[in-house]
């Protein structure tokens, strides 16, 4: 259906907003937004600036549909994202192609810079499992890529509420069978093949490498984990303290889950990771949290049930909010790309750790 002129103004006003939010400096910033208080404390203000810019069109919007909720991720993914590095090679793959549950499409990014061979990351977009695309992590990845030299390949698997659970979680584990039955075709060497995403792809991550274990088949070589939801329907401290104001909201939070899963099933491991009893003999994990962010307890919640398990764990938290994977035009997220490309780049190079805290 094509936009109407209102939609794309609007486009254009919030992408200028954004551009214009970003090259103001922290002192401007400052000035008109203060400084984050009680739970925020330390809040970058860059990303204290666009939790409160989003707050306010999230109340002008109310509630909408899904329609309208997929419209707006793609235009503020593309508002708060700088323009794509260079040097990288980007292609399009269909990773189950005949597959009687569905084709699977994949973006494949490869530094121009990298090796015939070397360390791939299957990844998994956020968005609630009900927005969000490769499209709209697009420029995310391809600097995750181009900044840490490994291959990156992000899935487009199914959306809620037209496939809602466990249709998500079957096509990770579908996603992750294909590339392991033929590393060649993605240039990655066996046995460095890691798994990732953020927020909904970062529990669907977590899962995989749960089904991977039932299914007794080998685990990625690291499970990196950004934001990741690990218990729906949460109701812990950061989701409370950060229920609006910080871009994820936790109405919105109720509205993802909802549309995916019915209530009834929130204890399910295959939607809720942290649900799971025996969290032993998984991959060793990287999990990135956000300051102020709905979804900071059960990612670090997930962080010390897998420690306690005898995984392997590195846990940082960023003073950043939810979904700075995605504003690569903010100095805050830019610097925290360069963190994870750098610690990425150096545990892929590794054999696979030990047990053990970092």
């Amino acid at each position: 259906m094509p936009r109407s002129v209102t939609d794309r103004l609007a486009s254009f006003v919030v992408a200028l907003g954004a551009r214009l939010l970003f090259l103001a400096p922290d002192r401007l910033l400052r000035l008109v937004f203060g400084h984050a208080k009680g739970p925020a404390e330390g809040l970058r203000v860059d990303a204290l600036a666009v939790g409160r810019i989003v707050g306010f069109l999230d109340r002008a919007a109310g509630r909408p549909d899904i329609a309208r909720m997929r419209a707006e991720t793609d235009l503020l993914s593309s508002a708060v994202a700088a323009p794509r590095p260079p040097g990288l090679e980007t292609t399009e793959i269909d990773l189950t192609p005949g597959d009687e549950a569905g084709s699977l499409p994949a973006r494949l990014y490869v530094p121009l810079s990298a090796p015939g061979s070397g360390p791939l990351l299957v990844f998994f977009h956020g968005g609630g499992w009900a927005v969000g695309s490769i499209t709209s992590h697009d420029r995310a990845c391809a600097l995750l890529a181009h900044d840490s030299g490994v291959r990156v390949l992000s899935v487009e698997y199914r959306l809620a509420p037209e496939d809602p659970f466990p249709a998500a979680p079957d096509d990770a584990l579908r996603a992750w069978r294909s590339v392991v039955a033929d590393p060649a075709r993605f240039g990655a060497e066996p046995g460095r093949i890691a798994v990732g995403g953020d927020s909904a792809g970062g529990n669907l991550a977590a899962v995989l490498c749960q089904d991977l274990r039932q299914a007794d088949e080998p685990q990625p070589v690291l499970q990196l984990l950004i934001y990741p939801v690990t218990e729906v329907g949460s109701r812990r401290a950061s989701m409370v303290d950060f229920a609006e104001g910080y871009y994820l909201t936790s109405e919105r939070m109720d509205r993802f889950s909802e549309l995916y899963v019915e209530a009834d099933r929130h204890s399910d491991p295959r939607a809720s990771p942290l649900c799971e009893e025996d969290l032993s003999s998984l991959a060793p994990a990287w999990i990135v949290t956000a300051l102020a962010d709905p979804l900071r307890d059960e990612g670090e919640e997930y962080a010390r049930r897998l420690v306690e398990a005898g995984v392997w764990v590195r846990l940082d938290r960023f003073p950043l909010i939810h979904a700075w994977f995605n504003m690569t035009r903010s100095r805050s997220s830019r610097t925290a790309h360069l963190i994870m490309a750098d610690g990425l780049a150096g545990l892929m190079a590794e054999p696979t750790p030990s047990a053990a805290v970092d």
